[in-house]
């Protein structure tokens, strides 16, 4: 229970940094979005050390690519 805890700490951090990031080009709702599709995609994950490293870094990658 610690560890999931100590994840959603960690993703809630993220969820703030990416907010200040891209609050010119981004609503919170779309970051908060960005990072639950992130998050999401590492569910099925059984080892979750690097998970909110790695959920910054592909909602970055989301975020930051051109909107069609």
């Amino acid at each position: 229970m610690a560890d999931k805890a100590r994840e959603d700490e960690a993703i809630h951090a993220v969820v703030e940094r990416l907010k200040n990031a891209f609050s010119a080009t981004h609503s919170p709702a779309e970051v908060e979005a960005a990072v639950a599709k992130a998050h999401d995609s590492f569910a099925d994950r059984p080892v979750r050390d690097f998970v909110p490293v790695l959920v910054e870094r592909k909602a970055r990658t989301l975020l930051s690519a051109p909107s069609s």
